[in-house]
């Protein structure tokens, strides 16, 4: 009789399981599989997203230097001392850092005739300028008489910059524009976001192809720098130059002034704010855009100088 009971028991409970199962079954095909699909979102929904999300666009980063009137950095600017302005409008200036990141610099080096005299202290102020680089810089080296000849590309190692300045020998015209040009298109083979030029010459071009107008756009172009140090004062483009990329430019009367110039370059290099700001519409058009950088009016009664990036090309 206990085993009837039993034998009972256990045919119910299966009877029951069985349901159960046909239930849950029947659940799963009407309800399918418990996941939550988001609707794509209409157009006219999504063009009434705020105009202030322009993921498209941006950030333009201006960099300046400003110095006393020795030549000597000044650093303790803060945001609210500049004013901004593109095509003459001025920006919001929504990022400012001083930026003392590895450098990419490309090394322009006149080996013509007339520095003949002058090539023991002109090797010896790029010696100097090598030896305040930091962690991360990279060098190359363009030198130049009738032609340009690249003689190193960029290396993290100053020595071969030094052995093959070593081999030198001065000779020939100047074709400094050609080598300006050359230098700044090794700039796409460079690693570091911030890019300069260290130029030095004791006389202006008399061999070029380049006209300074096409040696000021190929700059512009490859967003780079140029320092220079003119030797005797006969370096007007190199002057304009300096200018137009926001860099710098120290004339040398006499050889001796040499290692002076060279320390007030290399601090210009290491010590530059940076200002950025979105673009105004129109970003992507293509056209050059100038800019200007100027200090506010408390500021400017010490008589400082600011030097910027005086435009930018808009990406199509």
């Amino acid at each position: 009789m206990q085993f009837g009971d039993s034998q009972y028991g256990l045919s119910k409970l299966v009877h029951s399981t069985l349901i159960l199962s046909f239930l849950s079954a029947c659940c799963m095909c009407q309800e399918g599989p418990a996941v939550n699909i988001v609707p794509r979102p209409r157009a006219n929904e999504s063009a009434r997203r705020p105009a202030s999300m322009r993921l498209d666009v941006k950030m333009v980063l201006v960099p300046a230097n400003v110095t006393d009137q020795n030549d000597k950095p000044v650093l303790t600017l803060h945001k609210e001392d500049f004013h901004l302005f593109e095509d003459s409008v001025e920006q919001k200036i929504e990022s400012f850092f001083m930026d003392q990141g590895p450098v990419s610099l490309g090394i322009v080096f006149d080996a013509s005739g007339s520095m003949r005299n002058k090539i023991d202290k002109s090797f010896a102020a790029v010696d100097q300028f090598l030896k305040a680089s930091l962690p991360g810089d990279e060098f190359s080296l363009v030198e130049f008489s009738d032609v340009p000849t690249l003689r190193l590309p960029f290396t993290r190692e100053p020595n071969e910059i030094l052995d093959n300045l070593r081999m030198v020998q001065p000779q020939g015209w100047t074709a400094m524009l050609d080598a300006i040009c050359l230098a700044a298109n090794q700039m796409k083979s460079a690693k570091n976001a911030r890019k300069a030029l260290l130029i030095l010459s004791d006389g202006g071009d008399n061999m070029s192809r380049y006209s300074e107008g096409e040696v000021i756009n190929r700059l512009r172009e490859a967003d780079v720098r140029v320092f220079a140090i003119g030797l005797f004062d006969r370096a007007r483009f190199l002057k304009k130059a300096a200018a137009d990329t926001g860099g710098g430019m120290v004339v040398v009367h006499h050889l001796s002034e040499l290692p002076d110039a060279v320390d007030k370059l290399s601090f210009q290099l290491r010590s530059q704010y940076v200002l950025g700001y979105y673009p105004p519409q129109g970003f992507h058009d293509g056209k050059f855009h100038t800019l200007k950088v100027l200090l506010s009016q408390a500021t400017e009664r010490i008589k400082l100088h600011t030097a910027w990036r005086h435009g930018y090309y808009a990406p199509d």
